[in-house]
């Protein structure tokens, strides 16, 4: 593929069709998918993340992808970790040749790509944020002037940041400090998006779907493993809602309601944080939901150049 981009971005909204998008534009152009989702992650966890294996499969050929199913359930993954094992896939891809396609909905780990700012794995130290939580960001913003110099605003952007900068500082002060380096990313960055009554019915059409497809199976049988339901409700949306119901804190009712409201406000929180990335200079191509697929895949390349 002859382009001057490295990557090339599918993000949207849950319910919003980018996997389909992503798979028949990696069939297209040949080339591959790379997960940016928080939760599909984990083995086991299938219907409830909404791992639509059937969409990674175009005119017969299974498409080729990455970070689905690559840590064992129970297991707390984050953004760190996930970094890391982009990179390396990414690096494999690239060196290969190969312009890969990123797919997802989790805006802080399409961001800890993206923005390619070094994630550090410091621990957490309690008493030191007993401390600062008292003091005022105009305070802990001089504290943190004292230990580097500010390059990023993000670091002073509310206390919870300013904190955990401190944090990272200190911590550093004992220990020896990490450098990790990223590969430079050029990235075309695509959208997908429905108008918001026709997002809402997606959602809830879909919600009734994956029910009747045996999601709370799943969850009985994740139960079964030796999954608590404490580490089930960790991992939220379905998983807290159909838990609940299937240790009996929930009616049926009560859980498809609670949960369907929640799968909503999950939507708009994504869009949300979209939004938000096009005001801080991403430049977010916007598809409409409605167009045929394969008006789609063309806008994309003719984007690419």
């Amino acid at each position: 593929m002859s382009t001057k981009y490295s990557l090339i971005v599918i993000l949207g909204p849950t319910a919003s069709g980018k996997t389909a998008v992503a798979a028949n534009l990696a069939f297209d152009l040949n080339t591959e998918i790379i997960s940016a989702d928080s939760r599909q992650v984990y083995k086991s966890l299938n219907l409830g993340t909404g791992k639509d294996y059937d969409d990674y499969i175009i005119n017969g050929k299974q498409i080729p992808y990455h970070m689905v199913d690559i840590v064992a359930p129970g297991t707390q993954y984050n953004v760190y970790e996930y970094q890391k094992d982009f990179f390396k896939v990414f690096n494999a891809l690239s060196q290969k040749g190969i312009v890969p396609v990123l797919c997802g909905g989790t805006g802080m780990y399409l961001e800890a790509v993206l923005e390619g700012y070094k994630l550090i794995q410091v621990p957490v130290n309690e008493e030191l944020r007993s401390q600062l939580e008292e003091k005022s960001l105009e305070e802990l913003t001089e504290i943190l002037k004292e230990l580097k110099q500010i390059h990023a605003t993000s670091d002073t952007e509310n206390k919870k940041r300013a904190i955990r900068a401190i944090e990272i500082e200190k911590y550093y002060l004992n220990h020896e400090r990490e450098y990790v380096e990223y590969s430079e990313i050029n990235p075309l960055i695509v959208g997908v998006r429905y108008d918001r009554e026709t997002e809402r019915k997606r959602i809830t059409q879909r919600l009734e779907q994956r029910l009747n497809q045996g999601m709370i199976k799943e969850v009985e049988q994740l139960l079964a493993m030796g999954l608590t339901p404490e580490q089930l409700i960790y991992y939220g949306l379905e998983y807290k809602y159909l838990t609940l119901y299937c240790i009996g804190e929930l009616s049926y009712d009560a859980m498809f309601a609670q949960l369907n409201t929640a799968i909503h406000q999950f939507a708009k929180r994504q869009m949300t944080w979209f939004r938000r990335m096009e005001r801080k200079g991403y430049n977010i191509h916007w598809l409409d939901g409605f167009m045929p697929m394969e008006e789609k895949i063309n806008k994309v390349k003719e984007w690419l150049g």
